[in-house]
């Protein structure tokens, strides 16, 4: 790392901006609500409103920007984002040509892989898997400190492989999808088809650490579902570690329970990757972003 650099994590409630410094230490934190209300050009001056407020006026900084969603790799535009003014709009170069710059742009997972391999629980590894657990579930690659998103632009996109060829709908259109089964909103709605009651993945937790039976079993079949899914991934990447984030990212028995699932379905008669708690939090996306400013040359 040899300059400064600008790194926007761009959610569906606020607009987070970073002044990284040449060692990766924040020199300056700003943020402001998204407001996503008020519509696509309204949240192009927000972004641009955080910049320069960033840059304290002086010259142009690099600019990386994480946003929700994945990004077409035929039209360059913005698709599958829980904000929802940002589907369908070429988002980078809008940017580019409000503020007279290049601009490196990710999905929010390969910002957070990014920042937990250089600066977080990744720190020493090779080979980087990083997860989102939370609404949504997503992935990110990271090769010798560099994101790898691949000539389609999915690379990590482990949250629709199939694991259940009968397994709920997902909304991209195919059945049994890893998001289907291991979000957030999934495994509240499993537990709500097991027990008649209606509550959120916290709600899920409580009742599990209660010792209710209807939450063991339905955890049990999460814990199943993610072993499978991880396996996959670790049979395919065969990563140094895999760094977990997201609200579900909080469940210490993911930590206790998933390995032992994840052995069982391994092409090995021994798991050495570890599945790790992120060190970064809430500000892995938005680190994340300012480092990939600083790398224009990922896959």
């Amino acid at each position: 790392m040899t300059s400064e650099s600008i790194g926007i994590d761009l959610g569906g409630t606020k607009i987070e901006g970073v002044r990284l410094g040449p060692d990766g230490n924040v020199r300056h934190r700003h943020r402001i609500p998204t407001r996503q209300e008020d519509g696509y050009q309204q949240i192009l001056a927000r972004i641009e409103q955080v910049v320069k407020e960033l840059e304290y006026g002086g010259n142009p900084l690099p600019l990386g920007i994480g946003t929700p969603g994945s990004i077409s790799a035929r039209e360059g535009t913005i698709k599958n984002s829980n904000t929802l003014c940002l589907n369908g709009k070429p988002l980078r170069e809008d940017l580019e040509s409000r503020l007279g710059r290049t601009i490196q742009l990710e999905n929010d997972a390969n910002c957070f892989a990014l920042a937990e391999s250089r600066l977080g629980a990744g720190r020493g590894t090779k080979v980087l898997f990083g997860v989102i657990l939370g609404t949504g579930v997503g992935g990110g690659i990271v090769l010798d400190g560099q994101l790898w998103s691949g000539p389609q632009h999915i690379a990590g996109e482990w949250g629709h492989h199939k694991i259940s060829p009968d397994g709920p709908d997902c909304y991209c259109g195919a059945r049994g999808c890893v998001e289907s089964l291991l979000s957030g909103p999934a495994l509240a709605q499993t537990y709500q088809q097991a027990s008649g009651q209606i509550v959120d993945a916290e709600a899920v937790l409580l009742a599990l650490r209660a010792g209710e039976p209807a939450a063991r079993e339905v955890f049990a079949e999460w814990i199943k579902n993610f072993g499978r899914a991880m396996a996959n991934v670790i049979n395919i990447l065969d990563p140094d570690a895999i760094v977990l984030g997201g609200g579900l990212s909080n469940i210490d028995e993911i930590y206790q329970q998933a390995p032992s699932a994840i052995a069982a379905n391994i092409f090995n008669d021994e798991l050495r990757t570890p599945i790790l708690r992120n060190e970064l939090g809430d500000s892995a996306g938005v680190l994340g972003a300012a480092l990939l400013a600083k790398s224009p040359d990922n896959g």
